[in-house]
């Protein structure tokens, strides 16, 4: 269910809650840095989570070359409890100018992974990634 929007032309009024939408609100501790190797911070990545529906969401927000189109992505995945747990989830990736999402799965009854990637700007750009959280948000 990825569905990405691009934010206007002024990232300050982007947050992750206007980016996922109504009833959208973040889990503790969901805020992971998007790091290259050499610790050089492009963003963050965000987990919310919507308590009515039972959709998580994630958002890639970048914090550096704004306005300028880099790869950017934002990946979720769903694991299922039980005898027979299986894995499932949301992958989006492209080129954008402030930030990419909402990236929405549904969550009730599930844990989810997540994680965020940013290239940087200018030829031969190193990749930010977040790590991936473990799993956790088990609602």
């Amino acid at each position: 269910m990825a569905n990405p929007a691009y934010a206007a032309s002024s990232t300050a009024a982007v947050t992750p809650e206007r980016v996922c939408g109504s009833g959208f609100a973040r889990v503790a501790n969901s805020k992971q840095a998007v790091r290259t190797p050499s610790k050089r911070t492009l963003g963050h990545v965000y987990l919310l989570y919507n308590r009515r529906t039972g959709y998580n969401c994630v958002v890639t927000i970048k914090t550096v070359n704004i306005g300028t189109p880099t790869f950017t992505m934002a990946t979720i995945t769903t694991q299922t409890h039980g005898t027979n747990p299986r894995t499932g989830g949301e992958n989006e990736g492209r080129s954008v100018k402030h930030y990419l999402g909402p990236v929405k799965t549904y969550g009730k009854g599930r844990c989810v992974s997540y994680m965020g990637r940013i290239k940087d700007a200018g030829r031969n750009a190193a990749e930010g990634k977040s790590r991936w959280k473990d799993w956790g948000n088990c609602r």
